[in-house]
Parts: C-alpha cells; sequence; structure tokens
C-alpha cells in the first residue's frame, strides 16, 4: 500500500508557479492555489508560453490571444494577481538550455519566492502516458534556475539589470509527478479549482465533449478523491516535493 501523503508544508509567504503553457496550473495544482491565497499567501504565476500551438484547428495568433484572457481570468479565480508571459520561447518546441534558465531565473530574482511550483517534468504522468517535452524542459530548467537564482556569477548580466540574487527558494512543489509524497487540503476551494479550469472554455472545447477533461468539475472531483485516499480522507492535490 502507498504511504500517506505528508502535509505541504505552510511556513512560506510568497510562492512563484512556473509552467509551460496557459491552463497548465488548472488541472490540479491551482486548487492548491486557491487554498494558498485564501490562507493569505502571495502566488504569480508565469508563463513561458501563451499555449498558441495548442489548438490544431485555430491560427497560432488567435490561440496566443484567446488563451491569454483564459488563463488571467483563471488565475484571478484563485486569488492570483500577477501573470506573466515569458513570450522569448514557442510553445512546442520550448528548448533546455540557457535562455530558458537564464529567463526562469530572472523571474526568480525578480518576485523573491519562498517556494516555486511546476508541473511534472519527468519522462511519463501517473497513467504511464509519455510527457511532453515542454513540461519536461521546462521544470528541469526551474530546478536550475532555483540555484542559478542565488549565484551572482550564473548570467551576472541580471545583477547589471538590478535584478540581485535570490537564495531564499526552499524548495520546489511538482504538480502531477507520479514520484509525490506531500498535499494540500482542498476543501472548500474546489468551486474556484473547478471555475478556473472552466475558464479555459476554447481549449476544452476544442477537446471535445468525449475527452476525459472536458468535464472539469468530474475531472477534478476524480482527481482530489483519488489524492484523499493518501490524505485521510480529505480532498487534496498531491505534489512531489523538492529540496533545493
Amino acid at each position: 500500500m502507498a504511504a500517506p501523503y505528508a502535509p505541504m508544508p505552510d511556513d512560506w509567504q510568497r510562492a512563484l508557479a512556473v509552467v509551460a503553457h496557459p491552463d497548465d496550473l488548472e488541472y490540479g495544482p491551482a486548487c492548491a492555489v486557491a487554498a494558498w491565497t485564501a490562507a493569505g499567501r502571495e502566488v504569480v504565476y508565469v508563463m513561458v508560453t501563451r499555449g498558441e500551438a495548442g489548438m490544431d484547428t485555430v491560427d497560432p495568433r488567435e490561440a496566443a490571444r484567446v488563451r491569454e484572457q483564459e488563463e488571467l481570468r483563471a488565475a484571478a479565480l484563485v486569488g492570483v494577481k500577477e501573470v506573466e508571459f515569458l513570450d522569448h520561447h514557442r510553445d512546442g518546441s520550448i528548448e533546455y538550455g540557457q535562455p530558458l534558465r537564464r529567463d526562469i531565473t530572472a523571474a526568480i530574482r525578480r518576485h523573491r519566492p519562498d517556494i516555486l511550483v511546476t508541473l511534472n517534468f519527468h519522462e511519463r504522468w501517473r497513467s504511464g502516458d509519455w510527457n511532453s517535452p515542454d513540461h519536461r524542459h521546462v521544470g528541469r530548467a526551474l530546478l536550475d534556475a532555483a540555484g542559478d537564482a542565488g549565484n551572482r556569477w550564473v548570467f551576472p548580466e541580471l545583477a547589471d539589470e538590478g535584478l540581485e540574487p535570490w537564495k531564499g527558494v526552499r524548495y520546489v512543489a511538482v504538480g502531477g509527478s507520479p514520484l509525490a509524497d506531500h498535499a494540500v487540503d482542498v476543501t472548500g476551494v474546489l468551486d474556484q479549482g473547478v471555475a478556473a479550469l472552466e475558464a479555459h472554455r476554447s481549449y476544452l472545447d476544442y477537446l471535445g465533449p468525449d475527452h476525459p477533461m472536458a468535464d472539469a468539475r468530474a475531472f477534478l472531483e476524480k482527481k482530489v478523491r483519488m489524492f484523499g485516499e493518501r490524505f485521510a480522507g480529505t480532498p487534496a492535490i498531491a505534489f512531489e516535493l523538492i529540496g533545493v
């Protein structure tokens, strides 16, 4: 039998969530974000792309415009007041390397978080399905950037731009990880999480009514029940917690 999840630490004030696409956080982690902001914590979102390549039937420029607006609405529904889009990386073609590390390092120095949040960067999902390169590359770059942010001699030009080193990041919380070992109680905030996912209506409609994620409430209710089985029966969202 799988070990119970440990509660996520709560001795922090500011989180920075960095993911590849608009809607990445809304498939579960945003429920935890709603719980955190309700408790008075601050969460900032950084999107590496605008999701422009996400819908085959929609021109990328229009997709980027629509998905940006949907992400802004989704974030506001869970108490997130600031959302950034990096704009230097192409949806579907994000490459791991120094440009990505530098951009994430700059965001960490700019926002000076206690914890970082991202999406599963492992090769596979819990289901065994293969993960996308965008998710893998962003998550791994974030882990490296957590260290880069505190080293004055890595990307020294950032200090010249006024972004002084930040050594305050304590850990990275990875949503959707097959190695999840901690969880957040989302009792009382599930409706906010559902509303945030439903804000991505253009993408959900693109997936079609038969897709398992098309029904936002059913999808998230099933997920929090599943995680709750390892969290004393409490509705929960699970994370892999990595010390940095």
